[in-house]
């Protein structure tokens, strides 16, 4: 039952129920203790936006042998210096490695926060016990070393802190970064690079004098926490300047929560040439597309026969199914300046890369993973009894328990069904990449950007997504689950053994 018709059937408005806690109140006193899919009232958070003067910047460049500090340290956000976490000083935000497919890693990651942490390297096929899993960490004051090959192909990766329930904490105020992998393939392409290729980490959150305040209410783990500031790369309200030619845009929701309908204030096509798992099958121009936190897309903008002087804005549009609290409000993220009139002997290629679908007859299990909201009575006051939480097939992440078995080398369609529920829920598998196979209600059909591979897909309100995921041989345990990181905080997670 989705919270808006239960409200209505009880005879109660939204702000009653949430104000008086009669309706909470009569499922407690009714007998029924769980699974009614309702959530609490959510609003949207409003975007403010700022002047768009501050040049964009980027993180520095790191090789495959690197030691990143997790700490608490100081950035320069509205004018201010104020507290942040970084994996560098003085900053948001850690080091974009830059690796070549074939290189060994070898990375040391030093906590020193008064809590403990770890990376997840999302995006990356590697082994179980390098993957950032909830159970791998570096206490307070200890180290973690990252020691990896990386066999698989370009792509767009990135890394954060992935310790339960602390996760969405230590992202908002300041812990990611890029992992760029390159290959041959892709330098066959002759993409836009060096100066023309752009790196953009879209953020929001909420900024004071005080620090990034990170506290969320209720009603917030229910939406996700979202933030009033745009952020790219660290830089609130930025601006760059572009020339007369194509430009490549890397861009990452780095966001906890925020999903973004990407459009250009000119109206021009973006043309989407890659997205989690890198490189699609051919180019697809688009006038707006979604992006969930965790989502990377790979995408060409011309600014060539744009006059000198005009100002364009990337935006995120208002878009509908995204729940009671997203896509309400149409804002600028980021400013681009045409300045310099250039020759650009870029040619936007027919082809881009070959990937080939994977058979449906070749699975050997399909799974159904419900993943509307749900309420559960636990015995102490909490709404009078009742208290929110976000689960999978009516379950809580456990770090002590295996949910699903799976085996190396297999494939297997995993359907994610939101048909009963009312919020977006973007679903990412740990060390898999899979292809998107079909959305049946609210939208029901696929997008531009989930052709090719995938290890995150957003299933709005109503939806249910199936996906075929092929196994390979890194065995271990793994977890899967939503990225609205206060979801997964929340314990929308389990996991899966590959054995």
């Amino acid at each position: 039952m989705k919270r808006r018709s239960f409200l209505k059937m009880s005879g109660l408005s939204l702000g009653s129920a949430i104000t008086s806690g009669s309706a909470i109140g009569l499922i407690a006193t009714s007998g029924c203790k769980k699974d009614f899919r309702m959530g609490l009232m959510t609003v949207p958070v409003p975007v403010s936006e700022g002047n768009f003067s501050k040049p964009l910047s980027y993180p520095i460049q790191a090789g495959s042998n690197f030691t990143i500090t997790a700490q608490s340290t100081t950035a320069n956000l509205k004018g201010a210096n104020i507290p942040v976490l970084g994996y560098q000083p003085k900053s948001l935000l850690g080091p974009s490695f830059k690796i070549n497919k074939g290189e060994t890693v070898n990375i040391l990651l030093q906590n020193n926060l008064s809590e403990h942490t770890n990376i997840h390297w999302h995006g990356l096929k590697i082994p179980a016990l390098m993957d950032g899993h909830p159970d791998q960490l570096a206490n307070a004051g200890g180290t973690f070393r990252y020691q990896f090959t990386v066999n698989q192909r370009a792509g767009l990766s990135w890394y954060h802190p992935h310790p339960h329930e602390h996760t969405g904490k230590q992202v908002f105020q300041g812990l990611a970064g890029l992992f760029i992998i390159n290959d041959a393939e892709e330098a066959s392409l002759n993409l836009p690079s060096d100066q023309y290729e752009l790196p953009l980490i879209i953020q929001d959150k909420r900024i004071t004098e005080n620090g990034i305040t990170y506290n969320p209410t209720m009603e917030e783990i229910m939406a996700g926490y979202m933030g009033d500031s745009i952020l790219v790369n660290g830089i609130y309200s930025p601006f760059t300047n572009v020339s007369t030619r194509f430009y490549r845009l890397r861009i990452l929701n780095g966001s906890n929560a925020r999903i973004y309908n990407l459009a250009l204030s000119n109206y021009a096509d973006m043309v989407i040439i890659g997205n989690d798992g890198g490189l699609l099958n051919k180019p697809s121009a688009v006038k707006e597309i979604l992006i969930a936190p965790g989502e990377r897309l790979d995408v060409l903008v011309n600014f060539a026969g744009i006059t000198i002087g005009t100002e364009i804005f990337l935006l995120s549009k208002e878009f509908s199914n995204g729940g009671s609290a997203q896509g309400k409000q149409e804002f600028k993220i980021m400013k681009f300046k045409v300045s310099n009139n250039v020759m650009d002997t870029f040619s936007l290629p027919t082809n881009l890369s070959s990937i080939a679908s994977v058979p449906t007859s070749s699975v050997v299990k399909t799974r159904t993973f419900e993943i509307s909201n749900a309420m559960e009575h636990h015995g102490y006051p909490m709404n009078n009894g009742m208290q929110m939480r976000h689960r999978i097939n009516g379950i809580l992440f456990d770090s002590n328990r295996i949910d699903v078995g799976v085996s190396a080398n297999t494939n297997e369609i995993w359907v994610f069904d939101n048909s009963a529920g009312d919020e977006p829920h973007p679903m990412h598998l740990h060390g898999v990449f899979f292809q998107v196979i079909q959305r049946n209600g609210g939208r029901a059909s696929l997008i531009a950007s989930e052709t090719g591979w995938k290890d995150t897909v957003l299933v709005m309100e109503g939806e249910r997504v199936s996906v075929i995921v092929p196994f390979e041989n890194n065995k271990g345990k793994y977890v899967f689950h939503c990225h609205n990181l206060e979801h997964e905080d929340d314990g929308m997670m389990l996991q899966y053994q590959l054995s």
